[in-house]
Parts: structure tokens; C-alpha cells; sequence
């Protein structure tokens, strides 16, 4: 884990605590009702209910949604859930950083809670900038003064230059909070002293990322195998000369995907051995499920899933690794007849020792929908941050948190 200082290093009894957290929720668009709160419960139930237990008076910092877009909404529904998750009274103040927010601050009582407005009705936010620029925003200018400590436990947005991420490490002791330090943790056991060997089960449509992911944990011998399926191990596969068929070829070049192919190609020539493309995939006939070999390629029909042999050759790998990362579904896992491939590698993975970090939206859904998560040893609910970090790119949120534990 990179050398910041944690909840554990700080007194909060009687202290005004601005905890930046990730709220940010799926809403319906017309009603702009919450449909699901799991990221609410998962900083209530721990960085937010540790610090009003310990006699903070805890001010929410969050964001919901882009300007514009259905999903930005002001955060009373989230305050309200969160009260209903911790049975306790929850504040909201429909103002951010104005006199009306600072006087529910200072209204606080230790051990009580309040969520301030949407951090991205400030039109500032999102702005990139460093923690000592971001510390000039009257946002920051306002709201520091009356808190003691900054706690940052949006590790899914820690990617981000923003204001409410980085600017208040350059002005307050700033510590992780405690959905960031368990990311971090399980982060480091995945990427920077994975027990070996290591495999990463690299799925999904977005498979620019698969490339990025794999020149930097095999350039840095991190990971012993990468196993390719999804859209990642179509793309592998063109990238070995093969020809996968009309309507897949259409795909990847309408998906902008081609251009990754020499990168691949250097990829799998520098680590052959390390490199695992499906042997065999499911096509989509009419609806139905036929299993070919990649030899029977090109195939006039769409690729949905990976077949049968390479479901066996990725469990036996599975099998024998220490650890695990896997992003990505193998396949079109939403359609029963495409479901096979992604649940049979994600239940190898749920019945292996190893340690297993499972990371983005589409892999969480599937272990949900397959009540797989308690097998799992770390399920990562980063998105963008996760991908970053595991490219070895430094994340702006964490690199602030390191130089305020210089500093403090």
C-alpha cells in the first residue's frame, strides 16, 4: 500500500471531518429515483459510521451523475438512505460551500451527520488541476477553515484531478478512509507482491484497455498469464492473422479496435508462452448457442462466448494460480445461451485458493446475478480508478493523500 496515513492515525473525537465519498448511484431517469444503493452502504456501513462513532462531526462531500446528464441529481435521497442504513438521523443542506452549508456545519454535534449539495454543482469540479491550484478554488477556500481533517474514501474517483478530491489534501491532514485503504490493500496484493503464480483473466468489451492492462503487469512481471476471451480475445485473435468472420471484423472496426492490433502483435511476440487466446468460441445461430474451433474460422455468424476447451484450459490455469485478477465478462453473459463461459470461469476462480481480485460494472454484475461474491477475495467497485491502476498509472486522489502523509 503507498505510504499514507489511515483512520487509524487520527483522533477524531469532537473534530469537523469533510469525508469525500463515492455515492454515485444508478437513477431511474424520469422518476430520478435511486434504483440501487450498494455504494451508499458501503461507505455508510464503514468510514461514515467509524468517524460518527468516534465523535466526529461528519460532513458528506459527494457527487451524483455529470452536468446535463439524467443521472445528476441533488444528493437529499442519498442523505436519506443513508440515514435508513445507519437508523440514525441524517442532515442535508441544498448548498454546497455557501453560508447556508457552513452554518449546518458549524451546527454539528459530535457524532452527527451532514451531506452537503452535489460537489458537481460547482462548475469548477471537475476541472483537472494540482492540490495546491485546487486549494485556491473558493470551494476549498470556503469550506477548510472549518474543518480540522479531510478524510478521501472515493477511491472510484480517485483518478480524478478534481477539486473535491485533491484540493483539500494541500490545506487540512488528509488520511484514507476506509473503502480507500481496503482498495489499496487489495490492490497491492493483485499488482505490486502478487503471490505467483499470477494470472489476469482479461475480458470485456473494452479491450484497449486488455493491451494496456498487459503490457504493464508482463513488462513488469507481475503477472505469469493473461487469459483473453470477451471482445479482448477477439481482438487477440485478429491479431494473430485470424480471420473471425464478417460481422466480428465489422465490429471490431466499428468499435475503433483495429488500431490496437500491431500492439497486441509486438505483445504476443515478446511473451508467446504468457499469452492465452480461446481455442475454441460460441457463435450466436439464430438465437442458439453452437460451439466452433478456431480453426473452422471465419465464421458468418456473431461470437458471443468462449467454448468448452478454452472454459477447460482457463480453469486448469485458474487452478494452479496464487492470484487472481479478473475484468471483464468472457462473453455475452447477460443471454442464457452465452452465459456459460463467464460463470464457469468466475465459479473456477470462487473455488480456487488463490486470492482473487475482481474488478468493473459488467464482472460485479455477473457475480451478483450468479450469488458468486462471497467466493470472491476482493470485489473492487472502482471503475475507471481500477483500470488506471492496474495500467501502473498513479492516481491523482492517492498521490495527494502520499504528500499530505509527507507533510503531516
Amino acid at each position: 500500500m503507498p505510504k499514507i496515513l489511515t483512520m487509524t492515525d487520527f483522533d477524531f473525537k469532537d473534530k469537523t471531518v469533510l469525508v469525500r465519498v463515492d455515492f454515485n448511484s444508478p437513477v431511474e431517469p424520469q422518476s430520478k429515483k435511486i434504483l440501487e444503493d450498494s455504494r451508499i452502504k458501503a461507505h455508510g456501513e464503514t468510514t461514515i459510521e467509524e468517524l460518527s462513532q468516534k465523535g466526529a462531526k461528519v460532513v458528506v462531500l459527494a457527487h451524483q451523475g455529470r452536468p446535463g446528464e439524467p443521472d445528476f441529481i441533488p444528493l437529499e435521497q442519498h442523505a436519506q438512505i443513508l440515514g435508513k442504513i445507519l437508523k440514525k438521523s441524517v442532515r442535508y443542506v441544498d448548498d454546497l460551500f455557501g453560508e447556508r452549508a457552513k452554518k449546518a456545519m458549524e451546527d454539528l454535534r459530535s457524532g452527527e451527520i451532514l451531506v452537503l449539495e452535489n460537489v458537481r454543482t460547482y462548475p469548477k469540479e471537475r476541472k483537472k488541476g494540482s492540490p495546491e491550484e485546487q486549494a485556491n478554488t473558493d470551494f476549498v477556500q470556503s469550506l477548510a477553515p472549518q474543518a480540522d481533517v479531510f478524510v478521501n474514501d472515493a477511491f472510484a474517483a480517485a483518478h480524478r484531478s478534481h477539486v473535491s478530491i485533491v484540493g483539500f489534501t494541500a490545506v487540512l491532514p488528509s488520511v484514507a478512509g476506509r473503502i480507500m485503504e481496503r482498495e489499496l490493500n487489495a490492490l497491492g496484493k493483485a499488482l505490486v507482491s502478487p503471490e505467483k503464480p499470477c494470472v489476469y483473466v482479461l475480458g470485456g468489451a473494452k479491450a484497449d484497455d486488455a493491451l494496456k492492462i498487459s503490457e504493464y503487469v508482463l513488462d513488469n512481471g507481475i503477472a505469469d498469464s493473461i487469459l483473453a476471451g470477451g471482445v479482448a480475445g477477439h481482438l487477440f485473435l485478429a491479431a494473430k492473422g485470424l480471420d473471425l468472420g464478417r460481422p466480428n471484423m465489422e465490429f471490431l472496426e466499428k468499435r475503433g479496435l483495429m488500431e490496437f492490433v500491431s500492439g497486441i502483435k509486438k505483445l504476443m511476440e515478446n511473451y508467446r508462452a504468457q499469452v492465452n487466446t480461446p481455442q475454441d468460441l460460441a457463435v450466436n445461430v439464430n438465437g442458439k448457442r453452437r460451439e466452433i474451433d478456431v480453426e473452422e474460422l471465419p465464421t458468418s455468424y456473431p461470437i458471443c462466448d468462449i467454448g468448452t476447451k478454452t472454459i477447460h484450459q482457463f480453469s486448469e490455469m485458474i487452478k494452479k494460480a496464487k492470484s487472481i485478477v479478473i475484468s471483464g465478462p468472457l462473453g455475452i453473459f447477460e443471454d442464457e445461451e452465452f452465459r456459460k463461459g463467464t460463470q464457469k470461469i468466475l465459479e473456477a476462480i470462487g473455488d480456487s485458493k488463490a486470492f482473487s481480485l475482481v474488478g468493473g460494472g459488467h464482472t460485479v454484475a455477473a457475480i451478483e446475478q450468479l450469488g458468486l461474491k462471497s467466493k470472491m477475495g476482493y470485489v473492487s467497485t472502482a471503475g475507471g480508478a481500477l483500470i488506471e491502476f492496474l495500467m501502473g498509472e498513479k492516481l491523482p486522489g492517492v498521490v495527494a493523500l502520499e504528500a499530505a502523509a509527507e507533510r503531516q
